[in-house]
């Protein structure tokens, strides 16, 4: 009787207690494990490209860029004093300031975020080259506007900014005005040259390279 029931115990109890304990750990292991393993999985898609609000201000500068040119060498074809010159000389200083005000809030949500990476990656000199030219880019919206700024106040005239008064930069010089009128027109010729690289740069990747350099920048595109 004292071995019967010294022993009858371990047998009844010590492999239940085992297995429920080992039925309960194994059971709540499989999803932990399938959790831990989903991760990576969707981790990636996360930087494979840029966010909505770069994509967005991405493109929107570059209607605003091409609108700012455009309005330039469309106010030549029309006569000096005519009111449609006027309008559209006005429109460039108005788009061209538009410019300088996004491009903060595009550099802002550039900086808040990972740049995805270009996959497959590129050579080193690509890299570089890209980095050079998307300065520029940058350089170029900042100072073009800054110099349109400049040239009116240097010339006396109002400062047009969807009717909101702009505040004069510098006072009246003529000999200064024709000088940064001279910088602004070599600087934005080289503006044509930086977004047609660009361009040129985002075509040649997505269609020779075929990476993912272009799509990180469409939009609608998962």
């Amino acid at each position: 009787m004292g071995t019967a029931e010294g022993t009858g115990p371990n047998p009844r109890h010590g492999p239940n207690r085992g297995a429920g304990t080992s039925s309960r750990h194994g059971s709540a292991a499989i999803p932990q494990i399938a959790t831990d393993s989903s991760a990576p999985m969707n981790a990636p898609n996360r930087t494979q490209r840029y966010g909505s609000l770069s994509i967005g201000m991405h493109w929107l500068m570059l209607l605003l860029l091409v609108a700012v040119y455009a309005c330039i060498n469309l106010s030549d074809l029309f006569p000096k004093g005519s009111e449609t010159r006027d309008a559209l000389k006005a429109w460039h200083y108005t788009l061209g300031l538009s410019v300088l005000v996004l491009v903060w809030l595009r550099l802002a949500a550039r900086l808040a975020r990972r740049v995805p990476p270009i996959e497959p990656e590129p050579p080193g000199w690509q890299r570089k080259s890209a980095a050079i030219v998307h300065l520029a880019l940058y350089v170029l919206m900042i100072g073009m506007p800054l110099l349109g700024w400049l040239i009116l106040s240097a010339r006396g005239r109002p400062i047009p900014f969807f009717g909101v008064p702009l505040p004069a930069l510098i006072g009246e010089s003529r000999s200064v005005g024709r000088l940064l009128r001279e910088i602004h027109e070599v600087a934005g010729n080289a503006g044509y040259f930086l977004v047609g690289a660009h361009a040129a740069a985002a075509l040649f990747h997505h269609y020779v390279v075929r990476d993912n350099t272009l799509r990180r920048m469409l939009p609608g595109r998962g």
